[in-house]
């Protein structure tokens, strides 16, 4: 993957004050609009929410908190949260892989982790085990928030994780949170690392 540097400057400028985002990003989930739009494609729309790599706590606390309010609530939508590590291991340790995993690993190197638990997940089909969990837990009248796509690095790709759910799911908004840069052409992660394009989501919050 080609590694692409911003100075600390064009990072900010580009992302904005990140509390004041995360509060527009609130406002807007909550618009009766965001939930009852189509994409470009006439599919509900997808999201990223980009944000400094290095705020990645502070945004995992905002997320709680929305989810926590959410359930507390009487909103007329469930905030439904997926952190795709948390599904990888899971899934890994029902299967018993995970010892598997740690051997492969000593013994072949983390490329070696990455095709086997993309093969055993089936990670790029259309209908991966990931998309197939996330449809099955997503109730109607929801929006769906996705985390952990840092933490799942290099086993995920983003891209690859959002097309296959454009594939898959419309029935509800969906909203990746993107420890990078989106610039609904390019996903770079960690602002280093240049995924595949991607322009088929909105950025959320410019």
């Amino acid at each position: 993957m080609d590694k692409v540097n911003f100075s600390a400057g064009e990072r900010e400028c580009g992302l904005g004050h990140l509390s004041q985002r995360l509060d527009e990003m609130e406002l807007a989930i909550h618009k009766p609009s965001f939930r009852k739009g189509t994409g470009r494609a006439n599919e509900v729309n997808y999201w990223v929410f980009d944000y400094p790599p290095e705020k990645e706590l502070e945004v995992r606390e905002r997320v709680k908190y929305l989810k926590n309010k959410n359930d507390r609530d009487d909103n007329d939508f469930e905030l439904v949260v997926f952190d795709l590590y948390d599904i990888v291991i899971d899934f890994l340790e029902k299967k018993n892989f995970m010892e598997k995993c740690y051997d492969f690993e000593k013994k072949r190197g983390i490329e070696r982790i990455v095709k086997a638990v993309t093969n055993s997940m089936k990670v790029n089909d259309d209908d991966s085990l990931i998309v197939q969990y996330i449809k099955e837990h997503t109730p109607e009248n929801a929006v769906v928030f996705l985390t952990g796509i840092g933490k799942c690095y290099p086993i995920l790709r983003s891209h690859k994780v959002l097309n296959n759910l454009h594939q898959a799911f419309v029935r509800c908004p969906v909203v990746m949170f993107f420890p990078g840069t989106y610039n609904e052409q390019e996903l770079i992660l960690f602002n280093e690392i240049k995924d595949d394009n991607y322009y088929r989501a909105f950025r959320l919050v410019k």
